[in-house]
C-alpha cells in the first residue's frame, strides 16, 4: 500500500509538470469514453433490454403481403383472422388488433379537444403477450363483446403524462369527441410496452368496430419448438386454400418477431452508431497511446537515471501504469459527464415516435459500462507504451541520451498507430458522408406538390349525430364554402389522410376491362383518394393529361377517375389511359379515366405511390374524408384560430380537432434521418480531430528528434522549402496510406448502412471523393505546423545541443 501510495504521489507530480499533455489525454479519453457510453445507454434501452412480456421471442405478428409487395402489410377481415386462429398448429394463442394500429383520436377535455393514440385490441390480446399491468387489470375477453361497457388500459407513458402517474387514474374516463363514448380506465401497462407503436391507450375491438367490417392484424404466441418461419408458411398455405378468393390466393404470409417490430427502423441506426462508437473508442485509445509514446521519448533520460539508481524494470512499469491509471480514471469520470450531456442532447433531438424513449437514461448499468470501458482503455493504451518506455539500455542511454535509439524502436509503432487512426477516421467520415448525402436527397425529394403555404386540418365529426355518409357529406357541403370564404384562403379540399400517414389512408385493388378475376388478382394495390375539384389546385399538383374533376362529376353522371402516372403505367403499359375504365370487380365499374397527374409523396416520403382519385360526389366509400387541405395566401399558422372559429360556427356536430402547416408533417419522416446525420457527424468530427492530433504529435516528435539533422541541412544550405517538403511528405504519406486503407474498408463496411440510405450507394464515388479530399486537407494542415517549425531551427544551437 505504501508503494502504491508513493507511486500515486509521484504520478501526480509528474502529470503536474506536463499539464498540456495531461489535459489533452484526459479530454481525449473523456470524448471517446463519453460518446461510447452515451451510445451504449441508447443501445441498452432499445436493443438489449427485454420487453415487459413473458418469453418475448415466442411472440410474432402476422399479416398478408401481395407477391409484388405493392402493399407492405395487408390486413385480415376479423372473420378470416378467427378462422386462421382456429386452424393454426404453430401458435398456441392468437390475438387481434385493428389494422390502423395506434391512431390519433380526438378526445373531449371539457371544451377543448386533445388527442390520444388509441389501439383497438381483442379481449385476448394481453393474454397472448402475457404482460402484467402495474395498476389495475388488463382487457379481458368479456370486455370485447357487443354491449360490453367501454373500458381502456393506459400505457405507462400516457399514465404519467396525462394522469400524473397517480393511482387515482383508475376509474377516470376518456371521452371520445366523435361519438361521446366514455372509456373507463381499468389498468396501466408496464413501462416499455409499446405495441401497436405509439399507443396511449388500448380499448376493446368489438364494441368500437362492427365485427363484420373490422380489418385486423394478428399477434400470436408460438408453441414451444416452433419458429416464425413455420407460422409464416402456415399462413401462406391458409391464403392458398381452394375456397380463398382469387385475390388473396396470390398473397403470402409474413410472421415477424414482436421485438423487431417495436424497434422498427431504430435498430439499424443504433447498430451503426454502436460501430461508430467502438471505432471512436479505438481511435481514442490509439491517440492516447501515441501521446504516451511521444511523452516516453521525452522521458528517456529520466527513466535512464531511475534505472541507474537501481529501480527495477517492474517498478518503472508500475510507476508508468499508475500515471496511466490516473489519466484513465480522470478521463472515465469526465466521460460520464460527457455521456450524460450527450444523452440529454440525443433526447432533445430524438425523432417523434422513437420506441421506449422514456427508458433512455444514465443508470447503474451505464456507470458500470463506463468503468469497464475505462479499464479496457487503460489496458489498451497504457501497457504497450509503459513496456516500451521502460526498456532502456543503461550504458548506451547514459552515453548518448538514447534519443535516436528510442526513435528507431518506436517510430514504426507510432506511425502505424497514426495510419490506423486515419483509416478508422475515414471509415466513420465516409459513413457520415453517406448519411448526410441521403438526408439531402430526401429533403430535396420531388413531392410533386407545393408544400409551402399549405395547411392540413383534421375535422372531428360527432358520429352520434353525423352517423351516415350522407350526413357527413352534407356537413362538408357547409364547411367547405365557409372555409373558402375566409380571407387569405385560396383553395380548400377534403383529403383522406394526414400527410405521410403510410397505412393510415385507403388502399384497394382495381381491375381493367377485360381482365378475368384471376388476372385482376395480380394487380397491385394502389392508394385511393376521395377529393373535390379544387384538390389538385389546393395541393399544387399539375394536370399532365386530360382534365381534372368538375362540379358536374356527381351522382347520376358518368363515373370518372383521375390516375397518377405510375398507376396508368401499371394498368395500361405503353398506351393512353384517357378513356379507359377501371372496375372494382367483374361487374362493378369504378369509373372512366379523364385525367393523369404526377405521383406524389403525400402518403410516403420515400416512395411515390400509384394513386387513383375519385370525385367526392360520386364515391361510395363508407365514410367521408375528415382531413382538410387548405392553400393560403399568407403564413398558414396565422389562419388556425379563425379557421377553428368558423368551423365550429357551421354546426355543433363538427369541430377542427387540429391544424398544422404541411412542413410540420414533413418534419416527421425527416426526423430520424436528421438525427442519424447529426450523430454520425459528431462521431466523424471527433474521429477526424483525434486523427489530426495524432498526426501532428508524430510529426512534431519527428522534427524534435531530427533537430541535429535539420541543423546540419540548414548549415549546408538547405532552404526552408526543402525542409517543409520533407516533413509534409512524411505526414501526407502516412495520411495517404491510412486513407487508402480506410476507404477500402469503407467499401465493405458501408453495406451496413443500406437500411439508412436513400438513393445513395454504399460506394458512392462522390462521397468517398469528398472524404478523401477533406482528410488530405486536414492532414496537410496538421503536417504544416511541424513542417514550419523545422525551418526555424538555429543550426548553431542545434549542433551545440546535440554535440
Amino acid at each position: 500500500m505504501e508503494r502504491w501510495s508513493a507511486n500515486i504521489r509521484v504520478a501526480i507530480r509528474s502529470l503536474h509538470r506536463t499539464p498540456a499533455f495531461a489535459v489533452t489525454a484526459v479530454l481525449t479519453l473523456a470524448l471517446g469514453i463519453g460518446l461510447s457510453v452515451a451510445v451504449f445507454t441508447v443501445a441498452e434501452a432499445l436493443l438489449l433490454r427485454k420487453l415487459p412480456v413473458r418469453e418475448q421471442d415466442r411472440l410474432v405478428v402476422l399479416w398478408g403481403e401481395p407477391a409484388d409487395r405493392s402493399v407492405v402489410s395487408y390486413p385480415f377481415g376479423l372473420t378470416t383472422a378467427r378462422d386462421f386462429a382456429r386452424r393454426t398448429h404453430s401458435l398456441e394463442r392468437v390475438g387481434f388488433f385493428a389494422y390502423e394500429g395506434a391512431w390519433p383520436t380526438p378526445i373531449r377535455d371539457g371544451d377543448n379537444i386533445t388527442h390520444l393514440r388509441r389501439a383497438l385490441v381483442s379481449g385476448g390480446f394481453f393474454d397472448v403477450i402475457d404482460a402484467r399491468p402495474v395498476l389495475g387489470r388488463a382487457i379481458r375477453p368479456e370486455d370485447d363483446v357487443v354491449g360490453a361497457a367501454p373500458v381502456a388500459v393506459l400505457s405507462h407513458a400516457a399514465w404519467r403524462r396525462a394522469f400524473g402517474g397517480s393511482a387515482q387514474a383508475l376509474g377516470r374516463q376518456i371521452v371520445l369527441y366523435g361519438n361521446s363514448v366514455a372509456y373507463t380506465v381499468v389498468g396501466v401497462m408496464p413501462q416499455g410496452l409499446d405495441y401497436p407503436r405509439g399507443a396511449d391507450f388500448w380499448a376493446p375491438l368489438i364494441p368500437a368496430r362492427d365485427s363484420t367490417i373490422a380489418d385486423v392484424e394478428m399477434i400470436g404466441r408460438l408453441r414451444p419448438g416452433q419458429g416464425p418461419a413455420v407460422a409464416r408458411d402456415e399462413l401462406t398455405a391458409f391464403y392458398r386454400r381452394p375456397e380463398s378468393s382469387a385475390w388473396s390466393r396470390d398473397f403470402r404470409g409474413v410472421a415477424t418477431p414482436l421485438p423487431r417490430l417495436i424497434l422498427g427502423e431504430t435498430k439499424p441506426a443504433v447498430i451503426v452508431f454502436g460501430v461508430a462508437a467502438v471505432l471512436l473508442l479505438v481511435i481514442t485509445c490509439v491517440n492516447v497511446a501515441n501521446l504516451l509514446l511521444v511523452r516516453g521519448l521525452a522521458r528517456t533520460r529520466e527513466i535512464t537515471v531511475r534505472a541507474a539508481l537501481g529501480a527495477a524494470r517492474g517498478r518503472i512499469i508500475a510507476q508508468l501504469l499508475t500515471e496511466n491509471g490516473l489519466l484513465a480514471v480522470a478521463g472515465g469520470g469526465l466521460g460520464v459527464v460527457v455521456a450524460s450531456a450527450s444523452v440529454r442532447l440525443f433526447l432533445a433531438f430524438a425523432p417523434t415516435g422513437l420506441p421506449r424513449i422514456d427508458e433512455i437514461q444514465i443508470n447503474g448499468a451505464t456507470v458500470a459500462g463506463a468503468v469497464g470501458i475505462t479499464v479496457v482503455a487503460m489496458l489498451l493504451f497504457g501497457l504497450a507504451p509503459a513496456l516500451m518506455t521502460s526498456r532502456v539500455e543503461l550504458q548506451q542511454a547514459l552515453r548518448s541520451g538514447t534519443r535516436q535509439s528510442m526513435t528507431r524502436r518506436s517510430r514504426l509503432l507510432t506511425e502505424g498507430l497514426v495510419v490506423g487512426q486515419v483509416a478508422l477516421a475515414a471509415l466513420v467520415l465516409s459513413a457520415a458522408g453517406l448519411i448526410a448525402r441521403s438526408l439531402i436527397k430526401l429533403e430535396r425529394a420531388d413531392l410533386s406538390l407545393e408544400p409551402s403555404r399549405l395547411l392540413i386540418g383534421e375535422l372531428a365529426f360527432r358520429l352520434d349525430q353525423a352517423n351516415t355518409y350522407e350526413k357527413q357529406i352534407a356537413l362538408l357541403d357547409r364547411v367547405l364554402p365557409a372555409v373558402r370564404a375566409i380571407p387569405g384562403v385560396k383553395a380548400v379540399s377534403p383529403t383522406v389522410a394526414m400527410p405521410f400517414s403510410g397505412p393510415g389512408g385507403w388502399d384497394g385493388g382495381l381491375a381493367t376491362e377485360g381482365q378475368s378475376p384471376d388476372e385482376a388478382a395480380h394487380n397491385p394495390v394502389v392508394n385511393l383518394e376521395v377529393v373535390v375539384p379544387d384538390y389538385f389546385a389546393t395541393l399544387g399538383m399539375p394536370l399532365l393529361r386530360g382534365r381534372g374533376f368538375t362540379d358536374e362529376d356527381r351522382k347520376g353522371a358518368l363515373p370518372v377517375l383521375v390516375v397518377s402516372q405510375s398507376a396508368a403505367r401499371l394498368y395500361w403499359p405503353g398506351s393512353d389511359p384517357i378513356g379507359k375504365r377501371l372496375k372494382w370487380d367483374s361487374k362493378s365499374v369504378a369509373g372512366t379515366v379523364v385525367g393523369v397527374v404526377p405521383d406524389t409523396r403525400y402518403r410516403d416520403l420515400r416512395n411515390a405511390r400509384p394513386s387513383v382519385y375519385f370525385p367526392l360526389r360520386q364515391s361510395s366509400f363508407p365514410f367521408a374524408p375528415m382531413m382538410l387541405a387548405i392553400r393560403t395566401a399568407g403564413p398558414p399558422a396565422e389562419l388556425v384560430p379563425v379557421l377553428r372559429r368558423i368551423v365550429g360556427a357551421v354546426d355543433p356536430s363538427v369541430a377542427l380537432a387540429s391544424a398544422a402547416p404541411f412542413e410540420q408533417f414533413l418534419a416527421g419522416p425527416l426526423a430520424q434521418p436528421r438525427v442519424n446525420a447529426l450523430l454520425l457527424a459528431v462521431f466523424a468530427g471527433a474521429a477526424v480531430s483525434l486523427a489530426a492530433i495524432g498526426l501532428f504529435g508524430v510529426l512534431a516528435t519527428m522534427v524534435g528528434q531530427r533537430t541535429r539533422e535539420f541543423g546540419i541541412r540548414i548549415a549546408l544550405g538547405a532552404t526552408g522549402h526543402e525542409l517543409r517538403r520533407i516533413v509534409l511528405r512524411r505526414g501526407l504519406g502516412l495520411a495517404t496510406v491510412g486513407l487508402v486503407t480506410g476507404l477500402l474498408g469503407a467499401v465493405l463496411a458501408n453495406r451496413l448502412l443500406l437500411a439508412l440510405l436513400y438513393q445513395v450507394s454504399p460506394t458512392d464515388p462522390v462521397t468517398l471523393g469528398v472524404v478523401a479530399v477533406l482528410l488530405l486537407a486536414i492532414a496537410t494542415l496538421a503536417s504544416f505546423i511541424p513542417a514550419r517549425s523545422s525551418t526555424r531551427i538555429d543550426p548553431v544551437i542545434a549542433l551545440r545541443a546535440e554535440g
